[in-house]
């Protein structure tokens, strides 16, 4: 396998794996410490509804730079047109500072508006947590284009660490912000719901000061530095990469407005059902705010190999072999990690619920639906990306687009069919219509053949097959009930599911064609 693809894949699954782990991880204290199982929900809803939105707005306040910056800087660095990566580079900060800052203040302005229609039972409590996480914007577009500087670059490593680091400071602020604030203040848990999103803007400091001084000990191209300001080329260099970053935006921010779809549309629908303001909030914290901080980790997998493909298609767009042999990997790899996980983890759904959140038979249902939501949503973001970096950007915003008003078209009729069950549904039919477009064009424009991926699925299959029925047999002896025996359980069996897949893999070969080892069993 390319060992750009797996340097850059370590460090970008590195980076946002452990970082989303850490997310998750923080929950179980920080959750814990809100008390009741009514304070976790309304704790769970309040935190999702400023949070969805504070994605959205860093997707805005980044309008695509990263990616763009990436390929751009890509592009000029196969020329050798240093200078003018650098030049890019400078201008674009600037630009993004300014974002940054209008982003904010719109985030806070619009408060009031994005609490009234989100589904949370205390409209003040939400509007203040909007506007506790709007001083993050600030700093995240700045970070984004340091990111991007470094990924045109093909250096990987300070985009991964810096996810962490930042992560790590959030975690550690919130946890002692909400003890303080629950324990020693002796003051409501909606005060710690506020500050625990006002530790995005701490970790972002954090992250921008790790980024910063990377970036002082790599300057790259410090042979060929930036010409001097000339306002007509630096409005050009924008101009060209604001165009080719608005597919990025749009295709970048696609989960998120899924995700807002289901917050904003989800009380509307509910409440011509009847349904009161407390259960609106505790069923969309089940199937939407609960779920996304676990499947978050899923999605994280395809989007490390995706945008490490992303310079590496875009330097060889123009040799068709060398870019069919880079989708074929980026497929095979994807495949073979993504699809184990969400078998591992759909079997253990009840478990890890109760681990991270509440004992909830129905908790744990919801995780699983979601758990095949983030596949879908995986793929569909894998496959619009490669279209991304290989110059079809319109046909990843037209098929977006189209998964986007098929989520919105089918919303209503299946919530008011299946409630939250209906929501997933929307959002997977959605996703399949993009797969279905996107791979599509992939096989049709570049003559990549998906025939060889049969192995890796039927494999797959029969893990599959194999660890279902086990994991229903054992469920009817013994189902733990406390968070620790849970803990226990899932990872020994964990484990022991990922030991059956290694031997499976092991025994078709497949580990030594695309990682170039045996796993468990030595083959020759």
């Amino acid at each position: 396998m390319n060992k750009k693809i797996l340097s850059g894949a370590f460090w970008l699954s590195a980076g946002s794996i452990v970082s989303r782990i850490l997310g998750v991880i923080y929950l179980i204290p920080w959750l814990m410490m809100m008390g009741s199982s009514q304070h976790i929900a309304t704790a769970q809803a309040l935190f999702n509804s400023a949070y969805t939105p504070y994605a959205l707005f860093i997707s805005l306040g980044t309008a695509g730079f990263p990616s763009a910056i990436a390929r751009r800087v890509a592009y000029y660095n196969g020329r050798e047109e240093y200078g003018k990566s650098r030049e890019l580079f400078r201008s674009g900060a600037i630009l993004m500072g300014i974002s940054g800052l209008v982003c904010g203040a719109l985030l806070f302005l619009l408060a009031p508006l994005i609490a009234r229609n989100s589904p949370v039972v205390s409209i003040p409590a939400a509007t203040r947590a909007i506007r506790m996480v709007s001083p993050a914007l600030v700093l995240i577009p700045l970070m984004s284009v340091m990111r991007g500087w470094f990924q045109g670059n093909q250096d990987l490593k300070p985009f991964g660490v810096s996810q962490v680091i930042e992560q790590f400071v959030r975690v550690i602020f919130i946890l002692v912000a909400s003890y303080i604030v629950i324990f020693t203040l002796h003051r409501p848990f909606q005060l710690a719901v506020q500050l625990s999103v006002f530790a995005a803007f701490i970790g972002a400091i954090a992250g921008f000061a790790y980024l910063g001084g990377y970036y002082r000990r790599h300057p790259y191209c410090t042979d060929a530095p930036a010409a001097p300001l000339d306002l007509g080329r630096t409005t050009h260099l924008m101009a060209l990469t604001f165009y080719e970053s608005v597919p990025f935006l749009f295709v970048g921010s696609g989960i998120t407005l899924v995700q807002l779809v289901d917050q904003i549309f989800y009380k509307q629908i509910m409440r011509q059902a009847h349904y009161s303001a407390s259960a609106i909030q505790y069923i969309y914290t089940l199937f939407s705010a609960n779920p996304a901080k676990i499947t978050a980790i899923v999605i994280a997998l395809a989007t490390a190999v995706s945008e490490t493909s992303l310079p590496l298609l875009a330097a060889e767009k123009d040799h068709l072999a060398k870019v069919q042999k880079l989708i074929s990997q980026n497929l095979a790899y994807l495949l073979l990690v993504l699809l184990p996980i969400v078998i591992i983890l759909a079997a253990l759904a009840y478990e890890v619920n109760l681990v991270f959140y509440t004992q909830s038979i129905l908790g744990g249902n919801y995780l699983r639906l979601n758990l095949t939501q983030s596949l879908l949503m995986a793929l569909g973001v894998n496959g619009l990306t490669i279209l991304q970096a290989l110059r079809y950007s319109k046909k990843a915003m037209l098929y977006m687009g189209l998964g986007l008003v098929t989520k919105i078209a089918l919303q209503y009729p299946l919530v008011m069919l299946a409630n939250g069950r209906g929501a997933i549904m929307a959002t997977n039919i959605a996703y399949i219509v993009i797969c279905l477009l996107a791979y599509g064009k992939i096989v049709r424009q570049f003559k990549v053949g998906l025939t060889k991926y049969w192995r890796i699925i039927a494999v797959n299959l029969v893990f599959l097959a194999i660890v279902a029925p086990l994991s229903l047999l054992v469920s009817h002896f013994y189902l733990p009930m406390g968070k620790v025996s849970a803990f226990i359980f899932a990872a020994v069996a964990g484990l022991i599911m990922l030991g059956i897949y290694l031997v499976l893999i092991d025994l078709t070969s497949l580990s030594y064609r695309h990682f170039g080892r045996y796993f468990i069993l030595k083959r020759h």
